[in-house]
Formats: C-alpha cells, structure tokens, sequence
C-alpha cells in the first residue's frame, strides 16, 4: 500500500515492484489515485492486461476507463471474479492464463485472436 492508504488501513508498506507483482495469495498492493485518468495510468503500466475493474456512478469515467483500459476484460461495478471461461459461456479453460492473450474457454487456432469484454454491473461478486 501507499502512504496514503496506510492512514486508512495497517500493512506494509509497498514497494515500486509489488505493483507488478501477482502475489497467488491474499496480499494486496494498494494505491489511492486522485483522478481517473490517473488509475488509467497506473493500470496501464503495471497491468498483466487481464481483467481491471472500476467502481463508479460517473457515466463519463465509466466511459474513459472502458475506452482506455487494454485488457482482456474490463469490469464496471462488479467482480473481476468473472474473468472465467465458465462464466462467460466458453466452457472449462484448458490452459489458465493470467495475461491478455488466451481465451476464456476451449483454446484452438481461431481463439488466438484477442478479445476485450467489457462487463457493468451494480456490485455483483462471483
């Protein structure tokens, strides 16, 4: 976390790498951004290009966030939970990836072409 986020919640402090880091446990690197360009910003460079997600009721935001994340899913007020080949429809996963590339679902020749799903919810989970 960032000093800021420190005031609000106790952890560790988090270093310039945590950011790129994918922990596979339940740790988290937190930032506080002032703007959403901002948060756009700091995803597009730490980002595996996955899933991002934003929590808002700013339909201008919600718009930005969506034209300008490059990832494989984007989230509007809901889980990134749902980054599944199950939940969308696709079946089981062969492989399991955690960038960009790779279906949601059976993978074969067609499916390496890239898709970008964007979900909107009102605070769904999975």
């Amino acid at each position: 976390m960032d000093d800021r986020s420190q005031k609000i919640i106790d952890g560790t402090k988090a270093s310039a790498n945590d950011f790129d880091t994918e922990f596979l446990d339940y740790i988290l690197a937190i930032k506080i951004v002032d703007s959403v360009e901002e948060a756009i910003e700091h995803i597009s460079k730490h980002s595996t290009k996955h899933s991002e997600s934003i929590l808002t009721t700013n339909e201008s935001h919600t718009k930005l966030f969506t034209q300008s994340i490059d990832s494989a899913a984007v989230y509007v007020n809901c889980s990134t939970r749902f980054t599944d080949g199950g939940q969308f429809g696709l079946g089981c996963e062969i492989g399991i990836s955690t960038q960009k590339l790779h279906v949601r679902g059976p993978m074969g020749l067609e499916e390496l072409t890239t898709y970008k799903y964007i979900v909107q919810g009102n605070g769904q989970i999975r």
